[in-house]
């Protein structure tokens, strides 16, 4: 995977290519890809991404795959077409929201295993702002990107809201040692 930063023009193309996927995801018609004048090297190599969706400041969906496999240019694609069509938290974005909505989309780096022995040393490994985090319990697991961190700015509160979402209880980060891995994004949006 290619970590040397988007140009502008590839950031462009993507949050193009994720508006006109959603549009046409809405309205029922087939999605297509992009033009070939705007396909690139960085665009085709594997790539990992989430695609936010909000209006007016709030989320409207957010979908997307920790690990690469497939190109970028798809995986952005599918995720904007998943995160207005599939997150299982909202109904479908209808017509007439399409033209609110705000998109964000975020390159992920490989996520990287944090070692640690005691739960509480997670409170000092973390970079609150920088890193997205993933936790990991058996088959559970859940991830925050790190915009998160803007709306929970304490470790101890974004571990446990973090479990919580993985569908555990809130203090299962202090109780029992999981597998917890870091990433960090590019994040563009509109």
């Amino acid at each position: 995977m290619n970590t040397t930063p988007l140009t502008a023009s590839e950031r462009e193309s993507l949050l193009k290519l994720a508006r006109r996927s959603i549009e046409a995801a809405v309205a029922g018609k087939p999605v297509s890809g992009l033009p070939p004048e705007e396909i690139t090297t960085a665009l085709t190599e594997k790539g990992a991404s989430f695609v936010t969706l909000t209006i007016g400041g709030n989320l409207r969906g957010c979908i997307g795959a920790l690990e690469a496999y497939q190109p970028l240019m798809n995986d952005v694609q599918e995720h904007a077409v998943a995160a207005a069509m599939e997150d299982f938290r909202f109904p479908p974005v209808s017509r007439a929201e399409v033209p609110h909505l705000e998109i964000e989309v975020s390159r992920l780096t490989p996520p990287q295993r944090l070692e640690y022995s005691q739960p509480l040393e997670l409170l000092n490994l973390l970079k609150p702002g920088i890193d997205g985090v993933v936790l990991r319990d058996g088959p559970r697991r859940a991830t925050f990107l790190p915009q998160v961190w803007e709306k929970i700015p304490d470790a101890a509160d974004f571990l446990s809201e973090l479990c919580a979402k993985m569908g555990a209880r809130y203090d299962l980060w202090r109780t029992k040692k999981l597998e917890v891995f870091t990433y960090q994004v590019e994040e563009f949006h509109e």
